[in-house]
């Protein structure tokens, strides 16, 4: 989940930067952990035209077409993963397979994801399983408040949720989307407190965005452009269509 402090007129959260790579810190605790790379350096990476970066994590859809097939498909990449000691998450449906891959020890991308990326590819090769990146997203509500402390506690109650860091909640069992609250400067009526992030495809962004004015939406502001778009409904509820791109 991205952090921000604060939602100004117009603006959306999604333009905030994940952390760049970093080779820092050479004590004992973080000399074994591996190394963070960049979304661009994912991409940039032969073998893993597959893979497309989203929030936090890479991820792609197979379309196997049974479930048989499917059900194939993860027991291959289960064997990867444990050969691997590098755990994607994994959610199975009866006609396609969806796979998330991150490094937990650095909260972002490492080389580790791509060999494995590259090793699911090719297991999926080999079922003559073809691969759908267009079809990968995350979504992450977002609420403005005076005061994260006084109301996140309702919507973990509420969800059952629990926390990440100071403003962010999750879904334990990674069902739902993720929560997050971002503070506004003084209160006010004249917009919607609640918003929608959507986090795509670098190269479905805009597509995704045409398709939603399309629909009767407007452009709000492409001040981050490319890498979030704010646009509002008829009423001017508003969403955020973002991918990684300018984020880094």
């Amino acid at each position: 989940m991205l952090r921000v402090t604060r939602r100004d007129e117009g603006e959306c959260p999604l333009h905030k930067s994940p952390e760049r790579a970093t080779t820092q810190g050479s004590s004992t605790k973080f000399r074994n952990m591996p190394e963070r790379i960049t979304p661009r350096q994912f991409h940039e990476a032969e073998g893993v035209e597959d893979w497309r970066m989203l929030a936090n994590a890479v991820a792609t859809h197979f379309r196997t077409r049974s479930f048989a097939k499917g059900v194939a498909l993860v027991e291959l990449i289960g064997k990867l993963a444990d050969d691997a000691n590098h755990h994607p998450d994994v959610d199975l449906r009866y006609s396609d397979v969806t796979v998330r891959l991150m490094t937990h020890e650095v909260d972002g991308l490492s080389l580790r994801d791509v060999e494995l990326a590259r090793q699911i590819s090719a297991a999926a090769r080999s079922l003559g399983v073809p691969a759908d990146p267009t079809a990968v997203q995350d979504v992450q509500i977002t609420i403005d408040t005076l005061d994260i402390s006084e109301v996140r506690p309702f919507w973990r109650a509420v969800l059952a949720y629990r926390d990440v860091g100071d403003e962010d909640l999750i879904d334990p069992h990674s069902r739902g989307p993720s929560i997050s609250f971002q503070v506004m400067d003084a209160p006010r009526s004249e917009r919607n407190r609640v918003h929608v992030d959507v986090f795509v495809p670098h190269d479905q962004v805009e597509a995704r965005v045409a398709d939603a004015i399309a629909a009767g939406g407007h452009l709000v502001t492409d001040e981050h452009a490319p890498g979030s778009w704010v646009l509002g409904d008829a009423e001017d509820n508003e969403a955020c269509i973002a991918c990684w791109m300018g984020r880094e």
